[in-house]
């Protein structure tokens, strides 16, 4: 493959994780004492009741007149009425934040303050729906688990997918990117003021299947290119070499699929449907960040591990060999030991042998003295 690019992503990789650490403490902290977080009842549990209404009428006065009608906390939505034949048709979604749902008869109650307040408006009841707190919580932790799911499923695939290159730690630091990832996309809803509900988990999900597709697509040119270039090259140097052939179709298939998006975001903010804007934004910002850290989080992190690991296994081989080393001399000094303790054996049973003779010789020398 052509490479039209040359730069060196390994070498400038401090700077890519400085980078991504600066704007999540950056969106920490908005999200901490500015702005923070939402939860939608689909988590928390409550009521949505959505109301159509004719004509044009301030929001302010419709908020206050239906929460005359009810204790509960309620937070508004405003929106165009696009199922209608009517361009003037809106509608507003009341959202009850209480864990428990409402009665019935308390909705007939706003419903009523409602249409007493703005009677040529002919406000109706288009959808009411009500999710119970432990069934929101239900919900939130199968979300939860789907996508702990997908991460081990990624870590296996990649594991097995790429053993020769250290698939293991290469699906780690995939997961680790995927993780960069969702952080930016919870932090898009924090930052934007937009509720956590289905529309989140939709938006994870498919951020998961498209930022592991750039770094598997990444993966598996490292894996060619290292046939090609041989054992002499670095880890570094294959890695470069791939991300930058790989740069130009990244960024190709980047800008096609947010155009797509973006152009689904437009027509949202013109009609004002929240539904659609509160999946759309943070879909093109997660692709953003996808494929981001596919390019400058995952890849330089596994090159920094394998980098050490090869580093750790060089300097295990070296400690082996001098222990081996040693081991060898220890066992050399203790023969050298054994053999000269088995000389001095011979030396003294030698000495031993010579005394006893002469002993023999003087005791025969005496017997003859005698007997003379």
């Amino acid at each position: 493959m052509r490479q039209k690019f040359h730069i060196d992503f390994i070498k400038n990789s401090k700077i890519y994780f400085c980078v991504s650490i600066a704007i999540m403490l950056i969106c920490l902290i908005v999200n901490i004492f500015i702005l923070p977080t939402r939860i939608d009842i689909q988590f928390t549990g409550g009521t949505i009741v959505k109301y159509s209404y004719s004509g044009n009428l301030e929001e302010k006065k419709v908020s206050d007149a239906a929460q005359k009608a009810t204790k509960e906390t309620i937070s508004f939505t405003f929106a165009e009425n696009l199922a209608s034949s009517d361009s003037n048709s809106h509608l507003v979604s009341l959202e009850f934040t209480n864990s428990k749902a409402i009665s019935v008869d308390e909705q007939d109650e706003v419903t009523e303050a409602l249409t007493k307040a703005f009677p040529k408006n002919n406000f109706k009841v288009e959808e009411s729906s009500s999710v119970d707190a432990s069934k929101g919580a239900n919900f939130f932790f199968k979300c939860l688990a789907a996508v702990i799911l997908a991460a081990v499923i990624i870590i296996g695939y990649v594991g097995i997918r790429f053993k020769k290159i250290g698939g293991l730690s290469a699906g780690v630091m995939a997961v680790v990117a995927l993780v960069h990832d969702l952080i930016i996309v919870y932090f898009t809803f924090a930052v934007f003021n937009m509720s956590l509900d289905d529309n989140f988990i939709a938006v994870i999900l498919m951020i998961l299947g498209y930022s592991v597709n750039d770094t598997i697509v990444i993966y598996d040119r490292i894996r060619e290119n290292r046939r090609k270039m041989g054992p002499k090259a670095t880890t570094a140097d294959v890695t470069n070499a791939s991300i930058n052939q790989c740069l130009t179709r990244t960024i190709c298939t980047s800008i096609t699929t947010l155009a797509a998006i973006g152009s689904v975001l437009v027509v949202a903010l013109i009609y004002n449907i929240d539904s659609i804007i509160s999946f759309a934004l943070p879909m093109m910002i997660g692709l953003v960040s996808g494929c981001y850290s596919s390019i400058c989080i995952a890849v330089p992190l596994w090159v920094r591990w394998k980098n050490y690991s090869d580093k750790k296994k060089s300097e295990n081989d070296k400690n082996n060999k001098s222990d081996k080393k040693k081991a060898s001399k220890q066992k050399d000094k203790k023969s050298a030991e054994k053999k000269t303790e088995k000389k001095s054996e011979k030396k003294s049973v030698k000495a031993e042998k010579t005394t006893d003779t002469e002993t023999a010789e003087e005791k025969n020398d005496s017997d003859n003295k005698t007997g003379e």
